[in-house]
């Protein structure tokens, strides 16, 4: 799960909503859950913006109030970051799996519902291993560079 942190400014009968780590994301609401809510689909758009214009993820940085991720995006996330800092191209991650290209277009698409086995192979093509944990659904957790967690404080 990745978690980003989410500014949240009253402006007059709507909470605006934005992220430090992505200046080009902006949503609102009606109320500060709403307008969290609204962060987590408005926070996708700017990844899959990011990935159309083979731009770096960055990592979350720490805040008050946070827009979580689902769990597919996040591990979407972690495969094309995970490309970039290895230098593994599209064409060599069709090549490791032995998949053709669209194979892993989707795969790396936002928008697609993959499946958790894609994510498995793929990430692990690039040597990255998927955990998945059970967590009380308030903890917030950070990763860190070399692949751990750090809880939020």
């Amino acid at each position: 799960m990745l978690a980003y942190p989410i500014v949240l400014e009253d402006d007059d009968d709507t909470f605006l909503a934005t992220c430090p780590d992505f200046p080009e994301m902006t949503t609102f609401g009606n109320s500060r859950e709403e307008a969290l809510t609204h962060s987590s689909d408005a926070l996708e758009e700017a990844i899959a913006a990011r990935i159309h214009d083979r731009k770096d993820i960055p990592a979350p940085t720490k805040g008050d109030d946070y827009a979580i991720l689902p769990s597919l995006t996040t591990a979407k996330v972690l495969l094309y970051q995970g490309m970039r800092d290895s230098g593994v191209g599209k064409a060599e991650l069709a090549r490791r799996l032995g998949w053709h290209l669209p194979q892993v277009d989707r795969v790396l698409d936002i928008r697609h519902k993959s499946r958790l086995d894609q994510m498995d192979a793929a990430l692990a093509a690039i040597g990255v291993r998927l955990d998945v944990t059970g967590r009380p659904r308030d903890e917030i957790v950070f990763p860190r560079k070399n692949g751990s967690l750090r809880k939020a404080v």
